[in-house]
């Protein structure tokens, strides 16, 4: 498949299963863990999930339709970005696109099962959107697709589900076009990940635009909020965002990152180059008296010595 534009990337298979070997892997041994893809667009994550799910549990529920019900309808959820990737999703997770149809794999009582998309307004106050900014180029009527995500149109995210979950994990819509023909884009994927905190998962982990270390264009809060957050454990950090998604170009290369609930100290940091780890540190995000992050770990020690000598 194509993906659906630059904005909106889909996620390949092998990098999907490296962000999962971050989390502990006794989740999916687990039969209560619940997990929460916020942005679904292939079901992908869903998917990848659910064949983890579907072998950690197979001692504890051997009877593999009752396995694969449970696991689908009591612990994976998704929220789509549009009618269409709810459709995709819920053929690849489901095997049907319709989960109350005859050929799902497991059957639910609606059309949606799990992975729900619901059409979304902007909430203007004059001519922007208060929760992402968009124009009034975005007040669409008919068919035509608002991309008011829901996950990120709401004061309340906890209560699409009204219910807690173990793992948030997805790769977030990452800007929003404005009208015009030198307009800038909007980012939205550091709201997908501020909401995603708000409902307190115990892990967190998504592939963002690495454009974020140095703030600017309404990321600076963004910016700071996470660079004080010993929360965050793990950073995977791709200068070359073609070695995640080939033949897409995002400025700034992307990131995956692992965010743990309670959990303190440094943060380990890997840097990628030519599809292997061409270095890793555990170091804390901001050295001392210094509000860059330094983005490559070879430079730390430079900035250590020339600051040892004041």
């Amino acid at each position: 498949l194509a993906n659906l534009s630059n904005d909106e990337v889909f996620t390949p298979p092998d990098v999907v299963n490296q962000m999962l070997d971050l989390l502990p892997q006794e989740l999916f041994s687990d039969p209560n863990a619940t997990f929460l893809d916020p942005a679904c667009k292939t079901g992908v994550f869903l998917r990848e999930i659910a064949k983890r799910l579907l072998v950690g549990l197979a001692d504890k529920i051997p009877d593999l339709q009752k396995r694969i019900d449970h696991v689908f309808h009591k612990q994976l959820y998704g929220i789509a970005i549009t009618e269409l990737t709810s459709l995709l999703s819920r053929r690849s997770l489901y095997c049907s696109k319709y989960p109350n149809g005859e050929y799902s794999i497991s059957h639910f009582d609606t059309a949606e099962g799990n992975i729900r998309f619901r059409r979304i307004k902007h909430t203007w106050i004059g001519d922007k959107c208060k929760f992402c900014g968009a124009n009034k180029f975005y007040d669409r009527s008919g068919d035509k697709e608002t991309h008011a995500y829901e996950f990120i149109h709401t004061e309340n995210p906890e209560k699409i589900f009204n219910m807690k979950f173990d793992v948030i994990i997805s790769n977030p819509p990452y800007q929003l076009k404005t009208n015009g023909a030198q307009a800038q884009a909007i980012p939205l994927y550091h709201k997908f990940v501020s909401s995603a905190i708000r409902l307190k998962p115990r892990y967190l982990t998504m592939i963002i635009p690495s454009r974020w270390f140095t703030g600017g264009f309404g990321l600076d809060s963004f910016r700071n909020q996470m660079l004080h957050d010993n929360q965050i454990r793990v950073i995977h950090d791709f200068p070359n965002a073609g070695e995640c998604f080939p033949g897409v170009e995002i400025k700034g290369g992307v990131c995956y990152f692992l965010w743990a609930k309670n959990t303190t100290g440094n943060c380990k940091i890997y840097t990628h180059e030519n599809n292997k780890i061409i270095s890793h540190a555990t170091r804390p995000l901001l050295e001392d008296n210094c509000d860059v992050f330094v983005r490559y770990n070879q430079a730390v020690d430079i900035l250590r010595k020339v600051k040892a000598k004041n």
